[in-house]
């Protein structure tokens, strides 16, 4: 695994101006809930399995109750595999499966692990029943996340993950608030 691209600096808090480039205009700007959103971004190389265990690993060691994470990718990119490397780095020893079907499914570890798949969801749609894991004292990890992206509190991890052959993928992480610091972690 390695960094493919520098973060932003946590000082750069100020609206870009015009001379700033579109993908950073893009970074601080979530077109989704029309605000401006500072946080901490970095783009890394996957080449294998063992590398999305490395990264879960990394990102583990940073979560505490009540920590939210967002998977977004294509089907086979890889977000239930990074689930499953998760919730084994924090503690669960549990079969860790997507929960397509089901929608979720809540796993004992250290902390509690709430995996959730909000893919059968319709879009932006709002689920009450899913705020009692989003918001509660686990780890709530969300694949699909950007569907249920409105239900989702502002300060949360999110990992985009692109499929770039087999085995390897390119993964834009961004975290606000707390999950600044796991950001920065990451990589080095």
């Amino acid at each position: 695994m390695f960094i493919v691209q520098k973060p932003y600096s946590r000082e750069q808090t100020q609206m870009p101006t015009q001379e700033t480039t579109l993908d950073f205009l893009f970074s601080w700007y979530n077109l989704s809930e029309r605000e401006w959103v500072a946080h901490m971004e970095k783009t890394l190389k996957i080449n294998s399995i063992n590398d999305m265990d490395q990264l879960a690993e990394s990102v583990a060691k940073g979560l505490t109750k009540g920590s939210v994470i967002g998977l977004a990718g294509d089907l086979g990119s890889g977000k239930t595999t990074f689930a499953k490397a998760l919730a084994r780095h924090l503690g669960v020893f549990s079969t860790v499966n997507s929960p397509t079907f089901t929608l979720l499914k809540v796993y004992q570890g250290r902390l509690p692990f709430y995996h959730i798949d909000a893919y059968r969801l319709e879009q932006s749609h709002y689920d009450p029943a899913l705020d009692d894991y989003i918001y509660g004292d686990g780890v709530c990890v969300i694949e699909w996340y950007p569907i249920i992206r409105s239900q989702l509190p502002e300060e949360r991890l999110t990992l985009d993950i692109i499929i770039t052959g087999p085995t390897s993928r390119i993964l834009t992480i961004k975290g606000n608030g707390r999950y600044e610091k796991i950001v920065e972690t990451l990589g080095d």
